[in-house]
């Protein structure tokens, strides 16, 4: 199948090296685009200064390179995006879609209730800030309806947002953009048809999803791959200590990557060079074979 309007994207975020979660990650929506004739941009979501690794984000490009991934375009990198995002924050705010919030992380968890498993915003600023509160953040006023989406491995999703988060932070009270404002605006800025990325955000898509409806940006297709996690049960990350992945047997470790999406690995691709093993593993690419799970464990 092909698809030349297809335009997907992977976007790491440079808090560390790059490991074998967000490589799989990777192998994921690169085959997904180019088995499908489709683009492959980049995008460095280094959003968030205080959690960033200096030198990350030049280390993740050099491991991609070497482990023969070839993306579309310039990378982007939402740090140089701060303005753009500041002019879609105020057309939603003059749309009056957005309200001064004086609340603070601590207020809204003593509000949860026992059985709550996470907090939920209870709109204390929603029609005013309370008298002698300050603005501290900015948060979109979300619709009472269930959203749905179907996802392409996960399967139908619907949430109803008023009751999962409340209406959601865009602009935080440190003065940096919420990831999901800018994701919105960066995924409907380089025209992303389809984005593949881990399941752990999939909780996240329908806020997403909102907030396009709000700015008038057409919906992309969705396939949350199920995350990578340690024999405990955590997600590789900086948090969790995941080793860097290393490209000195470059061929075999995409090979694990394959395996671990359900793709079959065939005999000739183990010894075979970079450029022939991403040609075998494109005709071998099928979405349906991913696991329907939303987590898998490393070996």
């Amino acid at each position: 199948m092909t698809d030349a309007s297809y335009c997907g994207r992977f976007a790491p975020s440079p808090t560390g090296p790059l490991h074998f979660g967000s490589l799989v990650a990777a192998v994921g929506s690169f085959l997904d685009a180019r088995s499908r004739d489709g683009e492959w941009l980049l995008r460095m979501e280094d959003l968030d200064p205080p959690r960033e690794m200096p030198g990350a984000a030049d280390d993740i490009l050099r491991t991609l390179e070497a482990f023969g991934f070839c993306w579309d375009g310039e990378v982007t990198y939402q740090s140089q995006r701060q303005a753009t995002y500041r002019g879609v924050l105020h057309r939603l705010e003059q749309k009056g879609a957005t309200y001064p919030c004086g609340c603070t992380r601590r207020e809204i968890r003593n509000h949860a209730g026992p059985d709550q498993p996470h907090a939920v915003y209870p709109g204390t600023c929603r029609d005013g800030l309370p008298p002698g509160r300050s603005a501290r953040s900015v948060r979109l006023r979300v619709p009472e309806r269930v959203i749905s989406f179907e996802d392409r491995v996960q399967g139908a999703v619907s949430e109803y947002i008023p009751q999962q988060s409340g209406d959601f932070i865009l602009l935080r009270a440190d003065g940096l953009f919420a990831y999901q404002l800018a994701v919105v605006v960066d995924d409907a800025d380089q025209g992303i048809t389809d984005i593949v990325r881990g399941a752990d955000l999939l909780d996240s898509t329908c806020q997403q999803i909102v907030l396009q409806q709000a700015l008038g940006y057409p919906t992309p297709h969705y396939l949350h791959l199920p995350v990578v996690v340690n024999e405990h049960g955590k997600k590789l990350s900086k948090q969790s200590h995941a080793r860097a992945v290393s490209a000195d047997h470059a061929v075999a470790t995409l090979c694990t990557a394959l395996r671990a999406l359900g793709q079959p690995v065939a005999d000739e691709a183990i010894d075979c060079n970079l450029a022939d093993f991403w040609k075998l593993a494109e005709a071998m690419w099928r979405a349906e074979r991913i696991p329907k799970t939303r987590t898998i464990t490393e070996h």
